[in-house]
Parts: structure tokens; C-alpha cells; sequence
């Protein structure tokens, strides 16, 4: 992933960095509240190791430095805080006060600090007080030991001892400043986890990756398509009918010198807008003079019947037990050149309905009537309908919905595809928005207007658009397909199994 990949991640994903900013602010908050304050008084001590004692002034600072190094830790000592206690008088013990005094020694020098930190200012200046006196005593008894000889190290306060008036914690200041920081660090790794564990397919790019086939199309998102999944009417002037049509001009240009006669339309699985995709393609070649046959040929969950507010008790699967005739069940659809052979009664084999010899007998005997054929079929995961039908047919795409559809899933279902040999014409890019880190702006400044309630110029329209409208209006359905009717009904009728 590179920088740009990242930044659309944070991008996508900014709730989760403002709510682990949001956390780390909290959590830095209630530390500062929650913490006793605590003040800290120091004492400087100098190690002075005169000249006339030590041979030469450079050897007098090594050995003063080591010296320090050992007071460091002498100053911490049951020696020292047993001379404190006595000299307080307090009441505090000898480990009460050990546990307040800390000391280090500079770099390099031959300076000593000790500091005394306590939840009570004024007891802690009393402590560094002692500590300045009686450390110096307790050095010069070591050092001088039993000897009449003076020391050849002198312990000297220069600085303190002096109180803080600044508790040193908590530090509100640089508590939140932390909290904000481990935030926005956790916040923006999550959201980099989030997009890198994400398998789903969200670009075009990934979606030719994994595919390995071209990508025909982009549908865009339309929060309108639930009440509106065909293209008519105003909705034809839409950014996602431009998308239909772009889709239907790369279709005729899979190959000039043979053209698509018969169209497969396919997901990996449900909910992916295969349905709307496949009804919405006829539309559009239907809008382009083209006469078109579109064959629901999901019997499992038929959809397109409800799309064009059609009649689909009777269809597909009534002509192939040769109950009626072909001519009997065919209906043309909105005064347009566009006509529909609905699924009919859903039976218990579809599979071996859709293989059989008269499914192919019918397709042959269809092609000459119709310029294009577009079956809509089951997804391909679940069931081997739509392999059966595409080894008929003249070429296939499949539907991925962005964001939802998983790499996995889309290179299962091309793998079954081409295993029985069938023409993967490419895929289409579903539901892809327009707004937000993944959005698609193609399309925008060109007359389109992107749902019904924000109609554009009509001056730039499609001259092949023709406006028509089914008899009865288009049934309310869902874009995605997520309304769907169960999988498999045994009556002879789907008049009671509509969901």
C-alpha cells in the first residue's frame, strides 16, 4: 500500500481515528482527575576533591565522578533515611522516606542531586532540608572512617534544598497531549488494519486483478434505485443510467465482427444487483433501437417479473414442460422494442430445467426473432445454473458489488466458469458510490443529475433515450436484491411466494 493508500484509508475509516482520539482523551482525562498531586523538592551536592590531596587536578574530577556514582546509591541507603527520621521526628519511617528520595548524578561532573518527592509540598522541602544536612555528614563519616586524616573528598550543598510549586504529577498538559497522541496512533493503525484485512473488491483495478478478464462497466450507487431499479422515466437521465449505457456501448464493442447474440448476466452470490443489471442492459439496448428478449432465467428467486411490474405466475419453466407455447407468454414491455419471458412457476430442478435439450432448443429457436438475449441467472457460488446456461450462450459477465463482493468469491466464480468452458465477456462493478474515499466522479458536469429529487439540464441528453413506462409502473424492489424469496418452492405457482 502506498502513501495515497493510506491517506484513503484514514480517509474511509476517519470515525475510527476521531473515536480512538475520543479515547485516548478520555482515558488522558481521567488520569490527570483520578491522580494525587505530588511535588518534588532537590539539594545539589558538590564532590570536592581538593588538588593538594590528589595528584593533579584531571585525576581529582575522575575520581570526584566515580565518587558520585557511589553516593548515588548511598543516598538511598537505611543509613541516610535512619538520620532523616531522626532528624524529622515525624513519625514517618525510615521506609516511608526512603521511598520519597531519589537521586542521580550529571554526566560528566562531579554534581550530585537528590530529589524528594511527597503528596505534601511542605513535607517534602522538611525532607530535602535533612537530606541536605545529613548526607553530608554521613559522607564525610565514610570517607574519613577511623582515620585522623582529613577526607580527601568534601561533600558542599550548592543549590537548594528548594521546593518545586508546580505538582509535578499529574501534568494535565502533557497527559492529554500524550492521550491525543497514542490516540491518533492507534486510531490511524486501525483504520490502516481495517482497510488491509478488508477483502472485498472496491476498484476497478482489483477487480481486473482478480477476475482477470476486463471490467465492461461501472454502476453507480443511486439511493433512489430501491424505489427506481429500472431506468425510465426521469431516471433516465441519471448518473447511473449514463453508466447502463456505457456498459451497453463496451458490450457491442467485444467484438465487432461477432457480435453478443446471447448474454449470460451472473454474480458470486446473492444481493450482488445481477438482476437489476441484467433488466436494466435490455432497457438500454431496447432504448437503442435493438429488438431484445430478456429471459428470467432465475428460477430459484426470480426478480425481473417484479422489476417491470409484469406478469410471472406463468413463463420459462411452463413452456419447457410444454404446458403452453412460447408466443403465448412472451410480453412486450412499455410500447419499447424490449420484450420479457418471465421465469413462470418455479420448479423443483432447476438445474435440470435450465441443461435440459428443450432449453436449448428454445434459445435456437429465439435467436433468430431477437438481436440480443440477456438471461438473468442464480449466482454462480451457490448453484450451477448460471454455468449451465453460459456454455449456451455467447459470452458472460459477472456482477461484483463494491464493498461487499470478497476477491475470493469473485475468483471462485470465474474459475467455475471457465471450467465449463464459457465466454467470459468481463465483469461489472456494482453499487459504487459517488461520495466519500471510494467514490467514482465520472459522469458529474455533463447534464446528469443523480436521483429524482435533483433533476439537471435536459440540453445533453441521450439522443437514443426513449421514454416508456410499463402498464403498470415498476414494483418497488430493492437494488441489491436483498429481498429475495426462498430458494427453492415446489407449487406450481409463485403466486404465494413472493417476499
Amino acid at each position: 500500500m502506498d502513501l495515497r493508500g493510506y491517506l484513503r484509508a484514514i480517509r474511509k475509516h476517519w470515525l475510527m481515528v476521531v473515536g480512538a482520539l475520543a479515547i485516548g482523551l478520555s482515558v488522558a482525562g481521567l488520569v490527570a482527575l483520578t491522580t494525587t498531586p505530588t511535588y518534588s523538592s532537590s539539594v545539589t551536592f558538590f564532590v570536592n576533591t581538593p588538588s593538594d590531596t590528589i595528584a593533579g587536578s584531571a585525576q581529582g574530577d575522575t575520581f570526584g565522578q566515580k565518587r558520585v556514582n557511589s553516593y548515588v546509591q548511598l543516598i538511598t541507603t537505611s543509613s541516610l533515611v535512619n538520620m532523616v527520621a531522626t532528624e524529622l521526628g515525624d513519625g514517618m519511617s525510615p521506609a516511608e522516606i526512603g521511598a520519597t528520595i531519589s537521586a542521580k548524578g550529571d554526566l560528566n561532573t562531579v554534581l550530585l542531586t537528590a530529589t524528594i518527592t511527597d503528596t505534601s509540598p511542605e513535607r517534602s522541602l522538611r525532607i530535602a532540608t535533612a537530606v541536605s544536612t545529613e548526607f553530608v555528614k554521613l559522607v564525610s563519616g565514610i570517607e574519613t572512617g577511623q582515620s585522623a586524616t582529613p577526607s580527601t573528598v568534601r561533600l558542599e550543598v550548592v543549590d537548594g534544598p528548594a521546593l518545586d510549586p508546580s505538582p509535578v504529577e499529574p501534568r494535565v498538559g502533557r497527559d492529554i497531549g500524550l492521550g491525543l497522541l497514542v490516540g491518533l496512533i492507534i486510531g490511524i493503525g486501525l483504520a490502516i488494519l481495517r482497510d488491509v484485512l478488508d477483502t472485498s473488491l472496491r476498484t476497478e483495478e482489483d477487480l481486473q486483478k482478480v477476475a482477470g478478464v476486463p471490467v465492461m462497466g461501472t454502476i453507480f450507487f443511486d439511493e433512489q434505485a430501491s424505489k427506481n431499479p429500472v431506468i425510465l422515466g426521469d431516471t433516465r437521465q441519471s448518473i447511473r443510467s449514463e453508466a447502463f449505457r456505457q456498459l451497453r456501448t463496451n458490450l457491442q464493442f467485444v467484438n465487432a465482427a461477432a457480435p453478443v447474440r446471447t448474454l449470460v448476466v451472473t454474480s458470486s452470490v446473492s444481493g450482488e444487483g445481477k438482476s437489476t443489471t441484467a433488466t436494466n442492459i435490455a432497457i438500454s439496448f431496447a432504448d437503442a433501437g435493438q429488438k431484445v428478449l430478456l429471459i428470467e432465467g432465475d428460477l430459484r428467486r426470480p426478480r425481473v417479473a417484479d422489476y417491470l411490474g409484469i406478469e410471472g405466475s406463468v413463463g420459462l419453466t411452463n413452456v419447457l414442460i410444454g404446458q403452453v407455447a412460447i408466443a403465448e407468454v412472451l410480453q412486450s414491455w412499455g410500447g419499447s422494442t424490449l420484450t420479457v419471458l418471465a421465469s413462470g412457476s418455479i420448479p423443483p430442478n432447476p438445474s435440470e430445467m435450465l441443461g435440459s435439450a428443450g432449453m436449448i432448443e428454445l434459445l435456437e429457436s429465439l435467436k433468430g426473432s431477437f438481436d440480443l438475449i440477456v438471461i438473468d441467472t442464480p449466482p454462480v457460488l451457490p448453484v450451477t445454473d448460471a454455468a449451465i446456461l453460459a456454455t449456451y450462450a455467447d459470452g458472460a459477465i459477472v456482477v461484483a458489488r463494491h464493498g461487499s463482493t470478497k476477491r475470493l468469491q469473485l475468483a471462485a466464480s470465474i474459475k467455475s466458469l471457465r471450467a465449463v468452458d464459457a465466454r467470459i465477456l468481463g465483469c461489472v462493478l456494482n453499487m459504487a458510490p459517488t461520495k466519500g474515499a471510494d467514490a467514482y466522479g465520472y459522469g458529474y458536469g455533463y447534464g446528469y443529475y443523480q436521483s429524482d429529487d435533483h433533476v439537471g439540464s435536459r440540453s445533453k441528453l441521450d439522443p437514443m433515450v426513449v421514454s416508456s413506462q410499463a402498464p403498470d409502473g415498476p414494483r418497488h424492489a430493492d437494488q441489491s436484491e436483498l429481498d429475495h424469496r426462498p430458494s427453492l418452492v415446489t407449487t406450481p405457482s409463485r403466486g404465494g411466494n413472493e417476499s
